[in-house]
């Protein structure tokens, strides 16, 4: 398949449904999921490992099909639920409840504080893009070849910067510094080892829509700013 520069003013069958598709995955992960804490063996972990790290599936797939600047898109798409959805979780945990209504099980699923989103936010928004770049970036440097390097390295990478960003931001001060170190690295290793373990769906994935969507995005010309919303 030819490399592509430009390709003005282009539709696709699947784009929007990738982006609905990772925006679902960012809140159920975020919203559902981010409170609930697993034991397996002497292992403990947050139950948002296991799927938050589909967003970074759907990340690379985004940047290698269609390219960084319609992946940015995606990616602001996906900040604006994310603080949406927390400025509504506090919203309706601060109306008063009805006197037979459970609020302490409602704030305790939902009732994230907000030094903790905040940190949730901050390190998305970073990591996401440090994914993006580094697969855009690999992907001219490898002239397309060896998807698994940089699905794979752009993960390292992204995922690095976001747990470097949350849980410091997070947990610093009110955990013991051993212990945010220790929890940072746990998590990072299962979410990279996700991607690893999620790799045969990625290529299959990639391979259909390159296939339908007659894509197949090389980022020669493109402006990586992160504010802008070019394509």
């Amino acid at each position: 398949m030819t490399p592509d520069r430009h390709r003005p003013g282009r539709t696709y069958r699947y784009y929007d449904l990738i982006m609905v598709a990772f925006v679902t995955v960012l809140l159920c992960s975020n919203l559902i999921s981010a409170a609930k804490r697993v034991r397996v063996g002497p292992v403990v972990f947050g139950a948002g490992v296991i799927f938050f790290p589909i967003s970074y599936v759907f990340g690379d797939i985004l940047t290698e099909v269609y390219g960084y600047a319609r992946s940015r898109r995606v990616v602001w798409a996906g900040f604006g639920a994310m603080v949406f959805a927390s400025a509504m979780s506090w919203v309706v945990l601060a109306l008063p409840p009805d006197t037979e209504f459970n609020q302490p099980a409602w704030e305790a699923v939902f009732g994230g504080t907000p030094r903790i989103v905040a940190a949730s936010i901050v390190g998305y928004w970073f990591g996401e893009f440090a994914n993006s770049y580094t697969l855009a970036k690999m992907k001219i440097w490898t002239s397309g070849r060896w998807l698994w390097t940089r699905t794979i390295g752009s993960t390292i990478v992204g995922e690095a910067v976001d747990s470097l960003c949350f849980y410091p931001l997070a947990f610093w001060g009110t955990w013991p510094a051993e212990r945010v170190w220790l929890v940072l690295a746990s998590n990072y290793c299962l979410k990279v080892l996700n991607e690893v373990v999620m790799t045969p769906v990625t290529y299959k994935i990639v391979a259909f829509l390159k296939r339908v969507e007659h894509e197949d995005y090389y980022d020669y010309d493109t402006d990586f700013n992160p504010f802008s919303l070019k394509m």
